[in-house]
C-alpha cells in the first residue's frame, strides 16, 4: 500500500481529501499499491511509480460493493495527487474477470425497493466514473477477464485498454433489470457507429477481445493462454478474416464442434499474464518519457468528449436508476441473485409482458408470477 498518506515532513503540501481507510487486502475490497516504473530493459526506475488500483472480489467476479466503489475513488484521487506517480493501472484479482459490474447480491438484498438508498449509491458510482475521468495521470485498464455491465462502463471511462485475449465484453442491463446508463449509453455512440452502439447496449451480446479491437474499443490484445510452454491465441475465437454470409468473420466466438475442441485446448493450458503486464509496462515507460504537463493536457482534451456526454446524462440517469429499483431492477437482480436456488437467472419475460398488457398492479402477487420458483 502507498505510504503517501502519512504526514508530510518534506515541507510539501498534502492536497488530498480522502485517505487509505477505503483500501484493504481482504476481499471484497479495493487494493491500492505503488509499483516501480520499469525501463525498457525491465529495470526499476528509482523514485517513479505506477499506481495499481485493483478490484479484489474474485469470488463474485470482481463485482464492486459500495465499499469497493469508495476504494476506487480513493485510489484514483491518491494517484492523481502523488507527484511520483506516472500512470494508473486499473485491474482486478484473478484470471476470470476484471469486473462484472455492481454486486448483484448487495443490489438484491439491500438496494432493491430502496430507491433513495440506491440513488445515494449511484452518487458514489458517478463519483467513481468522475474520479477516473478526472485523474491527473493516464489511466490504463488492464483487463484480466470478463469486463461486463458496470465493469464495461468503468473500463471505458479509462484512457486505454490492454486486454487478455480470453476476456469477453458486453452489457447486461436490459436482461437483468437495468439499463447501461453508467457510461455505456454515453460513451458508445462516441466510440462506435450509432447502430453498433445501439446493438451493443440492448442485445446483451458478449463480444470477444478481438472483436473489441476490431471495433476500436480496446488498444491492445495479447495472448495469455500457455499450452506446453507456448503462448497460443484464444482458441474459442475466430482470428482469421474471411467472408461468410456477406460478413467478415473475425472476432466471433466459435460454436459446435469447433467450440468443443477449443475448450479442450483451454483445459490443457494455463493462464500467464507475462505478455499482458509487459504491454502495460511498455506503455507506462512511453508515458514516462513525455512531458507530464503536455501529456495530461492531451489526455484531458480527448477525455473532454467522453465527459461531455457523461455529464449531460449522469444525474438524470441516477434518478431513473434509483426509481427503477422498485420494479424491474427488483425483479432482475433478485432473479439473478437466486440462480443457485432456481436454476434460472432471469424472470419469465413473456409473462411479465402479458401482465403489463393486462394493466396489472405490480405488487408482490404479480412479482411472484414472473420470478423463477425454487427448483
Amino acid at each position: 500500500m502507498s505510504m503517501n498518506w502519512l504526514p508530510r515532513d518534506d515541507g510539501m503540501k498534502d492536497h488530498g481529501l480522502i485517505g487509505p481507510e477505503h483500501w484493504g487486502t481482504e476481499p471484497p475490497c479495493t487494493v491500492y499499491e505503488k509499483r516501480p516504473v520499469l525501463d525498457a530493459k525491465g529495470q526499476a526506475v528509482p523514485g517513479l511509480f505506477t499506481s495499481w488500483v485493483t478490484l479484489n472480489n474474485p469470488a463474485q467476479y470482481n463485482s464492486y460493493t459500495t465499499e469497493m466503489v469508495k476504494g476506487v475513488i480513493a485510489g484514483m484521487n491518491a494517484a492523481s495527487l502523488d507527484r511520483s506517480v506516472v500512470a494508473v493501472v486499473f485491474t482486478a484479482v484473478g484470471d476470470k474477470a476484471f469486473c462484472t459490474g455492481g454486486n448483484t447480491k448487495e443490489y438484491a438484498e439491500y438496494y432493491s425497493r430502496r430507491p433513495n438508498e440506491y440513488g445515494e449509491y449511484m452518487d458514489l458510482f458517478n463519483g467513481m466514473v468522475d474520479a477516473i475521468l478526472g485523474c491527473k495521470k493516464p489511466v490504463l485498464c488492464r483487463v484480466n477477464g470478463m469486463r461486463v455491465a458496470g465493469g464495461q462502463e468503468i473500463g471505458m471511462a479509462c484512457d486505454l485498454t490492454i486486454s487478455s485475449d480470453l476476456a469477453i465484453y458486453g452489457q447486461a442491463g436490459p436482461r437483468h433489470g437495468s439499463a447501461p446508463d453508467g457510461g455505456s449509453t454515453d460513451f458508445l455512440p462516441w466510440m462506435l457507429s450509432i447502430e453498433d452502439a445501439m446493438w451493443n447496449c440492448i442485445s446483451c451480446e458478449l463480444w470477444s477481445a478481438y472483436l473489441m479491437k476490431l471495433k476500436g474499443l480496446v488498444s491492445k490484445v495479447v495472448p495469455v493462454l500457455k499450452v506446453d510452454g507456448t503462448f497460443v491465441r484464444n482458441p474459442l475465437v475466430v482470428t482469421d478474416r474471411y467472408v461468410e454470409d456477406g460478413e467478415i468473420v473475425y472476432g466471433a466466438m466459435k460454436t459446435g464442434e469447433e467450440a468443443k475442441k477449443a475448450k479442450e485446448v483451454l483445459k490443457a493450458g494455463t493462464t500467464d499474464f507475462t505478455l499482458l503486464d509487459r504491454a502495460v509496462e511498455e506503455i507506462v515507460w512511453k508515458f514516462t518519457n513525455l512531458f507530464p504537463g503536455c501529456l495530461i493536457k492531451s489526455i484531458d482534451g480527448i477525455r473532454a468528449k467522453k465527459k461531455f456526454f457523461w455529464d449531460q446524462s449522469k444525474l438524470a440517469n441516477r434518478h431513473w436508476l434509483a426509481a427503477n429499483m422498485s420494479v424491474e431492477a427488483y425483479l432482475g437482480f433478485n432473479a439473478f441473485n437466486a440462480k443457485k436456488l432456481t436454476g434460472r437467472d432471469t424472470i419469465d419475460f413473456v409473462r411479465y409482458r402479458r401482465l403489463i398488457a393486462e394493466g396489472r398492479l405490480m405488487d408482490d402477487a404479480a412479482f411472484a408470477e414472473v420470478l423463477p420458483p425454487p427448483a
